[in-house]
């Protein structure tokens, strides 16, 4: 584990600068600045895919203490651009754990920054915005405060980034059902987390995952029962192609179900416009109502655009009427849609997340149930 702690600076694009301790690789790294409310489930937050070209700041100021196992990986690799927290663990403690968290940013070059004042910066983020950001330490530190400044302002903006084809699966694979095979789902990956198709794999689902840019050939081909649409990063207004695809499986009438950046294209191919959040909705405690059951669920987010549709009103569009099936309650973001004439429905936070809470997960039930109703 490291124990040298060089200096590291944090430098926002709007020249304020956060002074503090390196951690993880040293180095430079920009990307666009983003906090998380989760208090653990980091392992599952760095290795989301979601998270691609983006800067994390933790807002809990104790981070790594369970270290880094080998079974909680949502994909393949870390996928932040840089990590941000205040007071790192000395080292873990946990059964599970293989290595401490700081090693494992350090094996996949992971920047990071820490001794720093992350409730300051969450402030600052919440009043100004989300914005671009860079952390350096070691050499890239020691540059001039201009250079530095230069840096994060010439790195892209997310807003109009194309980003579900660079972590995307690169071939077409299967999970298969546990147990009986009841029903098989073509899954688009946009940014697809690992939990996702095993929580439908243990409701007897034979899922094929596919790439991004999967046509709607290559989704008839599979004979699927249903199709599903993942999680992803980037803005949603530049998913043109899985917008069309998805306006081809909604001519279909194939059930469908979307999960965030699946939730944003639905919106799209529906008719509706997309807008990016000020800061966004990250972390695990975000309040969220069905209103088809009244039911108030504590929701894990990680989205930064949003759906505009009307909250209060059934919207006519090409595939029949629609209305929004679940609401934030602590800024009436658009949280769900649903069709009423078409068998389809989505919903913009994680039912799946691994660390919890699991209030959501009934919704691959109602999945099951679509299709079932759709086959009898």
């Amino acid at each position: 584990m490291l124990t040298t702690r060089e200096p590291a600076v944090l430098v926002l694009e709007d020249g304020r600068t956060f002074p503090g301790r390196a951690y993880g690789r040293r180095g430079e790294t920009v990307g666009e600045a983003v906090f998380s409310t989760g208090m653990t489930g980091y392992q599952e937050t760095l290795t989301d895919p979601s998270y691609h070209r983006q800067v994390v700041v933790m807002t809990a100021p104790h981070v790594g203490n369970t270290g880094w196992n080998d079974e909680d990986d949502e994909s393949g690799r870390i996928w932040v651009a840089g990590y941000v927290v205040r007071d790192p663990a000395l080292r873990p403690s946990s059964w599970r754990s293989r290595r401490s968290l700081e090693d494992e940013l350090d094996a996949q070059a992971v920047v990071g920054i820490c001794d720093l004042d992350t409730r300051a910066l969450t402030r600052h983020l919440r009043e100004r915005g989300a914005m671009r950001v860079g952390i350096f330490s070691g050499d890239a530190a020691a540059a001039p405060p201009e250079r530095l400044l230069s840096s994060v302002v010439e790195a892209p903006s997310m807003t109009g980034a194309a980003l579900a084809e660079e972590v995307t699966t690169r071939a077409a694979y299967v999970v298969p059902a546990v147990g009986e095979r009841r029903f098989t789902v073509a899954a688009v990956d946009l940014g697809i987390k690992t939990r996702t198709p095993e929580m439908m794999a243990e409701r007897g689902i034979e899922v094929h995952v596919l790439p991004a840019t999967a046509t709607i050939e290559d989704v008839r081909a599979v004979r699927p029962d249903g199709v599903f649409f993942s999680n992803g990063p980037g803005d949603p207004s530049t998913a043109h192609h899985q917008a069309d695809l998805l306006q081809a499986v909604l001519g279909d009438r194939t059930p469908y179900f979307g999960i965030c950046f699946g939730n944003q294209i639905l919106g799209r191919a529906l008719g509706f416009g997309t807008y990016k959040l000020k800061y966004g909705h990250r972390g695990l405690n975000q309040p969220v109502m069905d209103r088809r059951t009244g039911k108030v669920e504590v929701t894990a987010h990680n989205h930064g655009f949003a759906v505009d549709a009307p909250l209060d009103v059934e919207s006519q569009t090409p595939f029949g009427r629609v209305r929004v099936s679940h609401v934030c309650l602590n800024d009436d973001v658009v949280e769900g849609l649903e069709c009423l004439e078409v068998p389809a429905f989505s919903v913009q936070y994680h039912p799946e997340a691994a660390a919890g809470p699991h209030d959501a997960a009934y919704l691959f039930d109602r999945f099951v149930d679509l299709m079932q109703g759709q086959s009898a």
